[in-house]
């Protein structure tokens, strides 16, 4: 499944992401990634959640590259249970553009893999309202 968090800058969807993660991991029997921008959230999630930090990865340059990256994190490791994405926007030049193919094949990655994705979106909601209208949509804290 692939869940999406949309909204604004200050709206509350890092901190909605960080509290669904540290809940998941506690009752999960798979494994939990975090991919984030750079590691200032590593002390908010606790210890069983892998962060992933894509300041160590700035070669990732497209959609593309991101989404082989995504399969090498899930070819290296079968246990996981699922994989959030903290501000998709932010991370290897993704665009607003590519956003409804790159969730198309976040959804063929979740189905063949049974991951879980869930996907912080800075933008409104009207912006991507054809994109997101096949993904589970949660409200940030901040709505």
């Amino acid at each position: 499944m692939v869940s999406l968090i949309v909204g604004h800058k200050g709206t509350g969807k890092t901190k909605t992401m960080i509290d669904l993660a540290n809940s998941r991991a506690k009752s999960s029997k798979g494994h939990i990634i975090f991919v984030n921008k750079n590691q200032r959230l590593m002390y908010d999630l606790i210890h069983e959640i892998r962060v992933v930090s894509m300041e160590d990865f700035d070669e990732i340059t497209n959609s593309d590259e991101y989404i082989g990256f995504l399969y090498g994190i899930i070819s290296s490791d079968h246990d996981i249970d699922a994989i959030f994405i903290d501000s998709i926007l932010k991370h290897a030049d993704v665009s607003k553009e590519d956003i409804p193919e790159f969730l198309a094949r976040l959804k063929v990655i979740s189905d063949q893999h049974q991951i879980d994705f869930i996907v912080s979106l800075s933008a409104d909601l009207e912006e991507l309202s054809g994109t997101v209208k096949d993904f589970e949509l949660i409200e940030p804290y901040g709505y």
